[in-house]
């Protein structure tokens, strides 16, 4: 039963609708479940708040779990 939590930037409700269907459909798919056990959360973020809400406590304080790194240093 998967929860994804996205934190984004400005971006339009199609938009963050769009990638909750994607995500669904990518974790229905590599999980073999049903989209009943997925459940998607998309927090805006704002820009200036970027490094200390999410780049320091989510991506350098938990890099071990991280798949996917940034290809971007802010500090």
């Amino acid at each position: 039963m998967p929860h994804v939590i996205v934190k984004i930037v400005g971006q339009s409700e199609e938009s963050k609708q769009r990638i909750s269907e994607k995500l669904t459909q990518t974790l229905t798919d590599t999980l073999s479940i049903d989209e009943q056990f997925v459940s998607i959360s998309i927090e805006d973020i704002v820009k200036e708040n970027w490094v200390e809400d999410v780049y320091k406590p989510d991506i350098l304080e938990k890099s071990d779990s991280l798949y996917k790194k940034p290809g971007y240093d802010p500090l």
